[in-house]
């Protein structure tokens, strides 16, 4: 049941992009996607620019900055008979 909803949607959207694209002109379509080139292209380049120039700034240096490890503090057992230690049945 799912799956049918699924494929019928899919379908409905298919048909309304063919039918949206159906209406433009061979040249508008290389228009369009020369447009969506050209936009695509200089986001990922500003992205990357601006990437490689916040790389040296002080701001990205106060953001990233190294602790050490510090040491585990863990509780110290007594040792005593492995059944002691796993038989502590306390009924009062």
């Amino acid at each position: 049941m799912i799956r049918k909803k699924i494929t019928n949607l899919r379908d409905r959207i298919e048909d309304g992009l063919r039918s949206l694209l159906g209406q433009i002109s061979p040249d508008g379509r290389i228009v369009v996607i020369l447009v969506m080139l050209f936009l695509f292209s200089a986001a990922s380049i500003y992205i990357t620019v601006s990437s490689i120039y916040n790389i040296g700034k002080k701001s990205g240096r106060e953001q990233m900055q190294i602790e050490h490890i510090e040491r585990l503090e863990l509780e110290q057992q007594q040792k005593a008979d492995s059944i002691n230690q796993l038989n502590r049945f306390e009924y009062e």
